[in-house]
């Protein structure tokens, strides 16, 4: 389990970061439409003042890396959740 330091600040979380990018992705693209970086950054970046490019970066790599987005140049999409997870109680 990925757990932060009791005293750092929450809000510039890594995932916590990954999950506004979702939520601004959402809000921003229609289905399977790819979106500029730099029309979400500026997003990101006006959410928080302690928000910074490399916090953003850092976090678009975290969602690739767990295999949420996927990019096309420098266009990223959200990627469609083709299976669904296992349940172990039904």
């Amino acid at each position: 389990m990925i757990q932060s330091h009791p005293e750092s600040d929450m809000r510039l979380n890594l995932m916590v970061l990954g999950a506004d990018i979702i939520n601004i992705m959402q809000s921003k693209s229609k289905k399977d439409n790819y979106t500029l970086v730099e029309n979400i950054l500026v997003d990101f970046l006006k959410l928080d003042k302690n928000r910074t490019p490399d916090l953003f970066i850092y976090a678009l790599l975290f969602l690739y890396t767990v295999g949420l987005i996927d990019y096309n140049g420098y266009k990223i999409k959200l990627t469609p959740q083709l299976e669904p997870q296992p349940n172990l109680f039904s």
